[in-house]
């Protein structure tokens, strides 16, 4: 496609588009992941991690057509994103001996393997609307970062202020490791009635919110009574 002719523009925007509609997704993964981070230390994990979400993010694009001949592969992402929609849900800050940048680079760790899992959606999107060029690929999801950080921050604030944000993170996280799940080609068939297809979304977004409320109330149960009476 020849640079600034109509057609690559009207197919920038596409890309860039589809990059925002689907973006919420991500910035909620990162708002979280970041939001027990020292504070010192949260725009470097928003930045690193957006920053790595979108190079695998790109690397897929460019192979999207060999990905989707791997079996298995939204059920697998699926399964990943129910485990990490539960594991932000429970993550607390600590007061323990883990350095700065270790937990830094665990939270940078989380991000990547959490848009990994979840984007082939946003993947495939931006493949059909880049029609095989790369270099609308590159333009388009480099133009998506700033967004993305910008969107993460203000989540982030948010959940400082409104705790129950967090728990409404979580619950949209388990909503779309549910819908990855129905969406693998050998088991959607069972999914085909409307009953059971909203019915195992409920089950999948209740399972991780109540076990996850359920594990923090624990948690500070245990933190509470370990505390030294003054």
């Amino acid at each position: 496609m020849e640079l600034f002719t109509v057609e690559f523009w009207l197919a920038l925007a596409s890309i860039i588009m589809i990059d925002l509609v689907l973006a919420g997704d991500n910035a909620i993964v990162i708002g979280m992941a970041a939001r027990n981070i020292p504070k010192e230390n949260q725009k470097k994990v928003i930045i690193w991690g957006t920053a790595g979400a979108v190079i695998i993010r790109m690397i897929a694009t460019l192979l999207v057509v060999y990905l989707l001949l791997v079996p298995g592969l939204h059920l697998i992402g699926g399964l990943a994103l129910i485990y990490i929609a539960y594991k932000l849900l429970i993550e607390e800050q600590e007061d323990n001996e883990v350095s700065g940048s270790t937990r830094m680079w665990a939270a940078i760790r989380t991000i990547i393997i959490a848009d990994a899992m979840m984007g082939l959606d946003n993947v495939l999107g931006v493949a059909g609307a880049a029609h095989g060029d790369t270099l609308l690929v590159i333009v388009g999801l480099a133009i998506s970062i700033p967004v993305m950080v910008w969107c993460s921050t203000l989540i982030m604030k948010l959940m400082e202020r409104f705790p129950w944000i967090i728990v409404l993170g979580s619950a949209i996280l388990a909503w779309t490791a549910a819908k990855m799940v129905m969406e693998e080609s050998f088991i959607t068939s069972y999914f085909a009635n409307g009953f059971v297809k909203y019915g195992f979304e409920i089950f999948v977004v209740l399972a991780v919110v109540l076990l996850g409320l359920r594990t923090k109330k624990k948690k500070e149960a245990a933190r509470t009574i370990s505390e030294p009476a003054l």
